[in-house]
């Protein structure tokens, strides 16, 4: 649908407002399938008592909960399903900062929609498994809130529960960018498929401990639920106040995997790694000068800093060596420093002078 025919008068309303939403409709909706196959499985496993299913039933079930939600966000709005991995799109590939808040709100939704319909759809087993009609407990072996959302091992500390978190985060955002990197085996269609193998891998070698949350939408948005249908304030404490750990582990982990990712492997100039000075001259745009600054070396010469122009075609360089941007920023910095010795010294030899002649 062009531009043309949706703003048209004749377009009726749901296309145009279609229109406009589709990406984050699109997040909402891979989301939403996400957890209704990943709580789900966890929950068959659960409330049969491990008859139908075990660990490794609950990996492939996720596996298969990511596969399917990228190919139905994928094609749309890039099938980020994660509030990390759209953070790292926004830091190491261009993608539109504008539009995190209004991703993250849509794949928080989406997981707190899919983890309601799960709960729905095994209210009656769980009340049987918990003991009782509206029994709603954590912790306990009978519990079922680990249905929905994650909760560590009891022998983890909370350092211990934080670093699993963030390098199985980082494994997932590093895997990611090789696996839609053009430059290396880029799975291309393929790519929801090896997602999967990704999340099963992730969490057949990585998830016991803490039950790979790896996504803040998908364990904050379920344990909202959860404390919304009678499970209590436990929902926060339990884990000695775990929650927080998925919230925040994610994010760091991801950005961690998606830098080392771009330092050691990534060649293409949407990085700024890949950029002069690994992008820090475009602090002159956040910093909103109007004018570039001069430096003034020891000999009396004047140099200017680069434009904003300049800056913009520099940085857009593919060919630029991030070693010889580190070796020309180890230099700026040590000019800079000299300059202020040079004036500093220049000050007071000049008192002095002023002081012998009174």
């Amino acid at each position: 649908m062009t531009d043309a025919i949706v703003h048209s008068p004749e377009t009726p309303l749901w296309p145009r407002i279609r229109h406009q939403l589709r990406e984050p409709f699109a997040e909402f909706w891979g989301c939403l399938i996400l957890i209704l196959l990943g709580d789900g499985v966890v929950a068959q496993v659960t409330l049969s008592g491990g008859k139908n299913g075990d660990y490794q039933s609950i990996s492939w079930g996720w596996g298969v909960g990511v596969m399917f939600g990228v190919y139905a966000a994928g094609g749309i709005s890039g099938g980020h399903l994660n509030p990390a991995v759209t953070l790292c799109s926004c830091i190491y590939r261009g993608f539109p900062w504008r539009k995190f808040p209004i991703y993250l709100v849509a794949q928080l939704l989406g997981c707190m929609t899919g983890a309601a319909l799960v709960y729905g759809n095994y209210r009656s087993a769980i009340d049987v498994f918990e003991g009782g009609k509206g029994i709603r407990t954590v912790g306990l072996p009978t519990s079922t809130a680990g249905i929905f959302c994650t909760y560590p091992a009891e022998f983890m500390s909370t350092t211990g529960q934080f670093f699993s978190e963030v390098i199985a985060s980082a494994v997932l955002q590093f895997a990611i960018f090789a696996i839609n990197d053009q430059k290396n085996l880029a799975a291309g269609p393929l790519a929801p498929l090896i997602l999967f193998f990704l999340i099963f891998a992730i969490g057949a070698c990585l998830g016991w401990e803490t039950g790979y949350a790896i996504n803040l939408a998908r364990d904050f948005g379920p344990r909202l639920v959860t404390a919304m249908i009678g499970y209590g304030s436990k929902v926060w404490t339990t884990g000695n106040y775990y929650f927080w750990v998925p919230i925040i582990a994610p994010f760091i982990g991801a950005a961690l995997g998606g830098f080392f990712y771009d330092l050691f492997l990534y060649t293409g100039d949407e990085s700024p790694l890949n950029w002069p000075y690994m992008g820090f001259d475009r602090i002159f745009y956040l910093l909103g000068k109007k004018e570039a600054p001069r430096i003034e070396h020891d000999m009396g010469m004047v140099e200017e800093a680069p434009s904003k122009e300049e800056i913009a075609h520099f940085s857009n360089s593919p060919n630029v060596s991030i070693w010889s941007s580190l070796v020309k920023l180890v230099k700026l910095v040590k000019l800079v420093k000299l300059v202020k010795l040079v004036k500093l010294a220049k000050l007071l030899s000049g008192q002095l002078f002023n002081g012998e002649i009174g």
